[in-house]
């Protein structure tokens, strides 16, 4: 990595590499863009030519693209790997293909990342690296999908028929219309359209790499509508996968040692709860925890995960008392230090921000443990996949849905601290947080209200009619009743 930052000739961008070809600057030995080796075809164990370029790559990073082809079978093959270090935290792209023009978006797939097409319930697992266009990515599946057809028709003919479901709509979204030659062969025709024609069919792609080394092109900026880029925090299966952490050892020996240094107690149970998804509706298991949040309450986090169908929520609800008192948490986001700060947004919380008109009314989202970059990602995702998916409902909803875009370009500006913003929480319950990060000291940038809950919050939430005095009164009572009775 010190040589790319010493020598960034050694990684001239892709423009650069044209110019100079184009400029006949490749008759020089020492200014040749690509670096031809000769290396043995695995198809026919003859000799073939791998050819390397070392490039960057504008807003990613530097890459080496390389490219196999043997004379003697035809076999060939392309590949591309990072050339830069593995990043501390592992990235999520998505984006929304509505238009022909999404397809010409520049897609960089590394060895570790994991591709999503949530509308043919299609995951690519982890494979070779790749740079390519997502046209080109719909057109390798395509292709891949296909090999096995015939034999699957005669095998199993429900995977066929499924199988070819996804490969019909695949084609309709690249406009590719399938027809016969004159020798009886299957070939494609791409219908002449416009850029701006909608697709046939309107999908999400999200690429998931623990590494971080994966790429999704965004159109003139990071505030592309339909575009989104997330880092989070890997696990530690994944940093094994990425050989980071020391593989796992034996179960039995693990079991002994977690038993010998973890102290015991309910503090430190993990409790598992069988339970039905609510999306494929198969048997899944809902895990509780208690945990202590420093300089505030007991809590109880809730996790749901199905191995089925990828489904997966988490909730967070109080473990301590009814507090006496509400809460207001108004804090001033400077930059994006603030934004690793951690939230706790309980269930009977709102959350606003003045700057951009947003109001989330208690309720929504339900309860979070986040940061508040996570939390402010989920509400810009939510919001997305509303516009995106209404669809035209006439032309006197064009304004509505223009001021709704331009809000969704303001909220895209807040979640990543381009503008200062207020984040204010008022929770009735007092069961929300957000990490002071001058604690114990008072933090100049955030500032916490106690107030006395109105009549109507506690009528809302059923504390008028909670009655906990006076139980052993009623025995009394009916005591009294059944003495004069006698």
């Amino acid at each position: 990595m010190a040589q790319t930052e010493e020598h960034p000739e050694f990684f001239p961008s892709i423009a650069d590499v044209v110019h100079k070809t184009n400029a006949g600057e490749e008759e020089d030995i020492s200014a040749r863009p690509m670096e031809e080796i000769e290396s043995l075809c695995m198809q026919c164990e003859e000799q073939g030519v791998t050819r390397m370029m070392l490039t960057s790559i504008p807003f990613f990073r530097e890459v080496i693209v390389m490219s196999f082809r043997c004379e003697h079978c035809g076999h060939s093959n392309n590949e591309i790997q990072s050339a830069g270090k593995i990043r501390p935290e592992g990235a999520m792209y998505t984006v929304k293909i509505l238009n022909r023009s999404d397809l010409d978006r520049q897609l960089i797939r590394s060895e570790s990342c994991t591709i999503n097409i949530p509308e043919f319930q299609l995951v690519l697992p982890p494979s070779r690296g790749q740079l390519t266009t997502v046209e080109g990515l719909l057109r390798d599946i395509v292709a891949d999908l296909n090999v096995q057809q015939p034999l699957r028709r005669i095998q199993d003919e429900n995977a066929y028929a499924k199988i070819q479901e996804i490969i019909d709509g695949l084609k309709e979204i690249i406009a590719d219309d399938e027809e016969e030659d004159e020798e009886g062969k299957d070939k494609l025709e791409k219908r002449d359209l416009s850029k701006e024609d909608p697709v046939a069919r309107v999908i999400t792609i999200t690429l998931d790499d623990p590494s971080g080394n994966s790429f999704l092109e965004f159109v003139d900026s990071m505030s592309d509508l339909k575009w989104n880029m997330r880092t989070y925090e890997r696990s530690l299966e994944q940093n094994r996968q990425l050989g980071l952490a020391p593989p796992a050892e034996d179960k039995e020996e693990n079991v002994v040692d977690e038993t010998e240094q973890q102290p015991g107690g309910p503090d430190e149970e993990v409790f598992e709860f069988p339970g039905i998804c609510s999306r494929c509706s198969r048997p899944l298991v809902t895990r509780m925890k208690k945990v202590s949040i420093p300089y505030f309450k007991d809590t109880l986090i809730m996790s749901t995960n199905c191995d089925d169908c990828g489904y997966r929520d988490n909730e967070i609800k109080s473990g301590a008392a009814i507090s006496e008192l509400g809460k207001k948490i108004t804090l001033k986001v400077e930059d994006r230090d603030d934004l690793s700060r951690d939230i706790l947004k309980s269930d009977t919380s709102g959350l606003s921000i003045p700057e951009i008109d947003l109001v989330l009314h208690p309720g929504t989202l339900g309860g979070r443990f986040t940061t508040l970059e996570g939390i402010l990602d989920q509400v810009y995702e939510e919001l997305t996949e509303k516009v995106f998916n209404t669809g035209d409902s006439g032309v006197a909803d064009v304004d509505d849905r223009a001021a709704f875009q331009e809000f969704l370009r303001k909220l895209k500006q807040v979640k990543n601290a381009e503008i200062p913003f207020t984040l204010i929480l008022d929770d009735p319950l007092a069961n929300s947080y957000v990490q002071n990060l001058y604690a114990p000291d008072p933090d100049p940038n955030m500032e916490v209200v106690a107030y006395e809950r109105t009549w109507q919050q506690n009528e809302d939430l059923g504390l008028n009619d909670m009655n906990v005095e006076s139980y052993s009164g009623d025995d009394t009572t009916d005591g009294d009743v059944k003495t004069q009775s006698s």
